[in-house]
């Protein structure tokens, strides 16, 4: 039986599994939505999530982002800044007040909005691979059978 399979047939909470698009998830998540259904908000707050889905039921709550998502915004807009930084350095050589006053603004506003992107990146990656509390099935699911 192949690897694929074997997926297919593993049980959970006594029905079949079924594939979950990781893509699919991260893109409804990078999105601020639910992973499962896509309609609900998953997001009560600027970073705290709602205990449930409003519109599937999903139960969000098993989620462990964590410290994940801090890190990861902190080396994409590491990894965005500081390379334009050093170009606008070498290119137009600022004085090193203004590029404080550019470069720190921006950075602080680019992790601002990235942030709750990736956390919402992550819990539908952790949803599509039934990591944490999503690996049983949701009330959703259950309509479907």
């Amino acid at each position: 039986m192949s690897e694929d399979a074997a997926l297919e047939t593993r049980v959970f909470g006594g029905e079949p599994a079924a594939r979950r698009s990781w893509l699919r998830a991260m893109g409804r998540g990078f999105r601020k939505k639910c992973p499962e259904c896509g309609a609900g908000r998953v997001f009560d707050g600027y970073v705290r999530t709602h205990n449930d889905c409003e519109a599937c039921g999903l139960n969000i709550a098993g989620h462990e982002a964590d410290d994940a998502p801090p890190y990861i915004t902190i080396m994409i807009v590491g990894h965005l800044a500081i390379p334009l930084a050093l170009a606008a350095k070498q290119i137009f050589d600022p004085p090193l007040s203004l590029q404080f006053a550019i470069w720190m603004p921006l950075m602080i506003l680019l992790t601002a909005w990235l942030l709750p992107v990736v956390k919402g990146g992550l819990i539908g990656l952790q949803w599509a691979n039934r990591m944490h509390g999503f690996a049983g099935t949701t009330p959703a699911a259950a309509d479907r059978g």
